[in-house]
């Protein structure tokens, strides 16, 4: 029960705070972490590599010493550890609020618009219309809840299942956030250099390639579930594989069928083709049903480890 208490009180203060402060942000920390590998190098695969390896598991681990000391003092102070760290990881609040202002913006300042879209979108916005300014925005919504918001719980619910076989409460609960912290570390590394264009992010690129494959699903299967019909799924399903990402796809597709709308980054790909660009209305009942989704994915990631 503990661990469940850990993941609502995690979401019940990212609904109510937002965002830690910057100086105490611990994915600000993991950032300066990784920044010193974004320049060249002789032979960058290779350092890229070792970083993608490590760096993850020098934050996993620092959690886990974290939360299993505290605990060893006092359960609940364990509890509280797990709580904050968790509660650093997950993002719904400031996805939804940044997606809202840039779907609001489209209708009276569509350059500041496209500027507040860089918050969410690493794309070239310099030339895009109201219309797939507004995509842009869903599409993100869509992409960050499952990177941003589900993958840490998810990693937090394998955890402490597989942990709990094995471990006391107190090492379950450092093992579990210990895996938030881990995915929320190599989502952090593919997101700052797991670019194309920087060879020193390939290992990067490619190790949360393998991480988000199950949470991108899982994304999609509650967004689905968030507007009470399996169609969405089972439609976007059919689009899922048109990103170059293998995993973005799934819950930008679902949002799309869902939507009845066409989400669409010119010259990369198109999802419901035969539908128009979202409107105002229809970009914010999307972002209305991410949040949805990221409550249901909580309140469900609460009872399993609960159970």
């Amino acid at each position: 029960m503990m661990a469940a208490g850990v993941v609502l009180a995690a979401v019940g203060l990212d609904r109510v705070v937002g965002e830690p402060p910057a100086r105490l942000h611990p994915v600000v920390w993991v950032g300066r972490l990784v920044g010193p590998l974004d320049r060249s190098w002789p032979a960058p695969r290779l350092v890229g590599t070792v970083g993608a390896l490590c760096l993850p598991l020098l934050a996993a681990a620092v959690v886990a010493l974290g939360v299993g000391l505290a605990g060893d003092i006092e359960p609940l102070a364990g509890g509280v550890v797990a709580a904050l760290v968790l509660f650093s990881a997950v993002s719904l609040r400031l996805l939804c609020t940044t997606a809202g202002d840039v779907l609001e913006q489209t209708e009276t300042d569509i350059a500041g618009a496209r500027e507040a879209l860089l918050a969410l979108a690493g794309r070239d916005a310099t030339d895009l219309s109201a219309g797939h300014v507004r995509s842009a925005a869903v599409e993100s919504a869509a992409e960050n809840l499952s990177d941003g918001f589900v993958a840490p719980l998810a990693g937090f619910a394998v955890g402490s299942v597989v942990a709990s076989r094995w471990l006391t409460p107190v090492a379950t609960l450092a093992v579990a956030t210990a895996a938030a912290a881990w995915i929320k570390a190599v989502n952090t590394m593919d997101s700052m250099v797991g670019y194309r264009s920087k060879p020193v992010g390939w290992a990067a690129a490619r190790l949360d390639d393998l991480v988000m494959w199950l949470p991108a699903r899982l994304t999609a299967l509650a967004l689905s579930a968030a507007m009470l019909s399996p169609d969405p799924l089972l439609m976007g399903q059919r689009w899922a594989q048109t990103p170059a990402s293998p995993n973005a796809g799934w819950p930008m597709a679902t949002l799309a069928a869902g939507l009845g709308v066409r989400l669409e980054k010119p010259d990369h790909y198109t999802l419901n083709s035969v539908a128009s660009l979202p409107t105002t209305t229809e970009g914010h009942r999307g972002v209305a049903l991410v949040g949805r989704a990221g409550w249901l994915a909580a309140l469900t990631t609460a009872v399993i480890v609960g159970v």
